[in-house]
């Protein structure tokens, strides 16, 4: 049997102003190297190279907890807040 790759749950925590996107707090997506899940392009764009090595097994060292994290969309006048998880 062949790898099978992690799956990781983006939840909106928070919308500071209006999502550009039409994300909204509550929404959830999932998400790995091969499934966008929905989300935002900006967003997917800017989690790609976290969740690559995440998915092939690689660590973020400043990161204590490589099963969960707290993600910020890249416009910081809207800010949408993510918590990530690996499912």
């Amino acid at each position: 049997m062949g790898w099978e790759e992690p799956v990781f749950e983006a939840k909106v925590e928070s919308v500071l102003k209006n999502c550009g996107a039409g994300h909204e707090v509550g929404d959830v997506f999932e998400i790995n190297t091969h499934k966008t899940g929905g989300i935002c392009g900006w967003c997917y764009h800017d989690l790609f190279p976290t969740l690559m090595t995440l998915c092939m097994d690689g660590k973020i060292p400043w990161r204590e907890n490589q099963d969960e994290w707290t993600y910020e969309c890249p416009d910081r006048y809207n800010l949408v807040t993510f918590k990530i998880r690996r499912t």
